[in-house]
């Protein structure tokens, strides 16, 4: 199991409700149900992906975050969860604000273009590159808004988005990211995991 899970579910404390919003195929959302005893539904854009996440036993609705998380009142969710998905929006901005509203807190994970091997390979081979977290060519990547955690962890604070956690994981390894350490962080950790609030 992805190391990024097993922090998401130490963030969640038991018995709450939680939204996984662009859930996939329900990875995420069976090992959560499993190991917190959570009441868990997803939000997925894929009608393959939803089926398979029904053929797991999985509430799931067919729907693009962008468009459909304003159908959710406010705080009906404890946590809202978004694995590695922001920087495939159009605006990521306007999906955070919502993500903020459905949920009392939200769980956001992204990929780090700041890690030091896609600096590298970028600027040895002058190509897109490819890594565990970024698994796509540049012209079939879902990403549109690539940002680092040091982009992030900034345009949270500067929306007054209050950082309960942030974690920086690297090789299997979660560490704290702070003001002091944010630039290292930024340069060592190929993914970042925020638990945020409004």
């Amino acid at each position: 199991m992805k190391n990024e899970f097993q922090v998401i579910a130490e963030l969640i404390k038991k018995n709450k409700k939680v939204l996984d919003v662009g859930c996939g195929d329900g990875t995420l959302m069976k090992f959560l149900k499993n190991n917190k005893n959570i009441n868990i539904r997803g939000l997925e854009i894929s009608k393959n992906k939803v089926q398979e996440c029904i053929a797991k036993g999985l509430t799931v609705i067919e729907g693009n975050a962008e468009r459909d998380l304003k159908q959710f009142p406010d705080k009906s969710f404890d946590y809202v969860v978004l694995s590695q998905t922001l920087q495939a929006f159009l605006d990521p901005e306007l999906v955070l604000k919502e993500l903020l509203r459905v949920g009392k807190q939200a769980i956001v994970t992204i990929p780090n273009f700041g890690y030091w091997k896609i600096r590298l390979h970028l600027l040895l081979k002058g190509t897109m590159p490819i890594t565990k977290t970024l698994p796509d060519e540049w012209y079939n990547t879902p990403n549109i808004h690539m940002c680092s955690i040091k982009d992030f962890y900034n345009f949270v604070k500067s929306r007054d988005i209050k950082i309960f956690k942030s974690l920086a994981i690297n090789n299997k390894n979660a560490s704290i990211i702070s003001d002091s350490n944010l630039t290292i962080k930024n340069l060592f950790a190929d993914l970042g995991i925020f638990l945020i609030e409004k």
